[in-house]
């Protein structure tokens, strides 16, 4: 007899590959600065992609309460669906205007990322936890690796053209969409349905007797009384909202009451800002330096090494012991400071193979410390608060990344060429290494000061 978690951990798996297999993710941008779409670079990099920024801002809260509400599976057919809806519009609708829109469903489609990752620690016992996120993670990467190696193989070897690899990806896409439907709907979540499963019995208990008593009497208007029910279901439904929030509230200040978790915090947030940033614009820098209509590019190649690449360097920190409680700080200064390099190199060397190994090098270092910070958060928190950290540190790096869109990127700001733009990201790398230095140098101090003082004591 199969294990209970081994079901819905196939159709999780199955359903991450096939999203995270993307064949012209690797291609996009010039795919909508080709013949195909023939947007120019300004309309791509200043008016369409800075949508996808926006959008996942404004609804990373909402779907964040969502998804719990709704018990996860519906927010996971939700996502599927947009995936969906996002290959087919970029398959079928040309414009500026359409390409925005399409942007703001991704951005729908990255929000509701978090029902995936939830969903599992709703219906498997804990002690499967770290077995099936190793599942699910992996062969997320592992489907991002294979869809862009497929595709450059296609470009490069059978000269394929890009719109085959969006009809592929459209097709990977709604494979994905049949996988969540099977899913076993969770009776409880982290929050909504966990508290309000003590009103719902007392509810029906309402209900039923509101039912009979009006199975023993005549008058007309007594038929009012189910509806009465419904107004209290209600109000309980609002009144667990509100303790919802308050929950999380309380769950918040006490989290981040620590000064661990808050300087770990801290990096994820910023780093991961900056990560975003370089990860949306790359391919527009790449396609500046080595234009797709006169050159062969290696773009899939180079997203399978760097994937593959920060997989292993994830992996490494599992099996590397070191305290990390000491040396946090100057790991997070040293491979910060490798980033700034990386990033400062890819806007200031016109050289695309420069920049293609410099993207490479930053991404396994990006991967190497946020499994650190990953782990550091999460080795002293419970699921429900491990769940509202992340959600809060991806909000706030969500934050960061719209200010620095509105500044660096958008039309309506400086809109800076791509190539300036990555000057100015490397420049703000070298602004978390240089604080986290400080950080580090702190820390060391005290720690001697305190040393010190041990030895003082232990004299006298």
């Amino acid at each position: 007899m199969s294990e209970p978690w081994f079901y819905p951990t196939v159709l999780l798996c199955i359903y991450g590959f096939f999203c995270s297999h993307r064949p012209l993710e690797a291609f996009l941008t010039p795919f909508l600065m080709g013949p195909d779409k023939n947007l120019t670079e300004k309309e791509v990099v200043n008016e369409i992609y800075p949508l996808w920024t926006y959008s996942y801002l404004v609804l990373l809260f909402p779907v964040f309460l969502a998804t719990d509400y709704l018990r996860y599976k519906p927010v996971l057919i939700l996502q599927a669906a947009s995936f969906v809806v996002t290959y087919t519009m970029l398959v079928k609708l040309q414009g500026v205007w359409a390409m925005q829109f399409l942007e703001v469903i991704f951005g729908l489609a990255t929000a509701t990322e978090v029902a995936y990752y939830s969903y599992i620690y709703s219906v498997v016992h804990p002690s499967h936890f770290q077995r099936v996120t190793a599942f699910c993670r992996s062969v997320t990467l592992f489907g991002s690796a294979i869809g862009s190696l497929l595709g450059q193989i296609l470009v490069s070897v059978a000269h394929v053209p890009l719109f085959y690899l969006s009809i592929i990806t459209l097709t990977s896409s709604c494979i994905a969409f049949t996988a969540p439907w099977f899913l076993p709907m969770p009776s409880k979540s982290l929050f909504f349905h966990e508290r309000q499963s003590s009103f719902q019995d007392k509810a029906n208990k309402e209900s039923i007797n509101t039912n009979r008593h009006i199975e023993t009497i005549e008058d007309p208007e007594t038929q009012l009384k189910p509806d009465e029910t419904t107004t209290l279901q209600n109000n309980a439904v609002r009144n667990g909202f509100l303790d919802v929030l308050k929950l999380l509230w309380a769950d918040f200040l006490q989290c981040y009451s620590s000064p661990t978790l808050v300087a770990w915090s801290v990096w994820w947030a910023l780093s991961t800002c900056g990560y975003f940033q370089v990860i949306n614009y790359t391919q527009a820098l790449w396609e500046k330096i080595l234009p797709s209509k006169d050159f062969e590019i290696y773009n899939g190649y180079v997203e399978t090494l760097s994937t593959l690449l920060g997989a292993l360097a994830a992996f490494m920190v599992g099996i590397v012991k070191v305290s990390w409680n000491v040396w946090g700080e100057l790991a997070l200064c040293i491979f910060s400071g490798v980033i700034t390099v990386c990033v400062f190199l890819m806007g200031s060397v016109q050289n695309i193979w420069v920049c293609y190994t410099s993207y490479i090098l930053f991404r396994a270092a990006y991967m190497l410390l946020i499994t650190i910070a990953t782990f550091q958060i999460a080795s002293n928190l419970s699921m429900k608060r491990y769940a509202l950290v992340f959600g809060v540190n991806t909000f706030i790096a969500l934050l960061l990344q719209t200010l620095l869109t509105v500044i660096v990127v958008d039309s309506a700001g400086l809109g800076l060429d791509v190539t300036l733009q990555f000057v100015v990201y490397g420049g703000y790398f070298a602004a978390v290494a240089v604080i986290f230095f400080f950080a580090g140098l702190c820390k060391l101090l005290k720690s001697r000061s305190c040393g010190g003082e041990e030895a003082v004591l232990n004299r006298g």
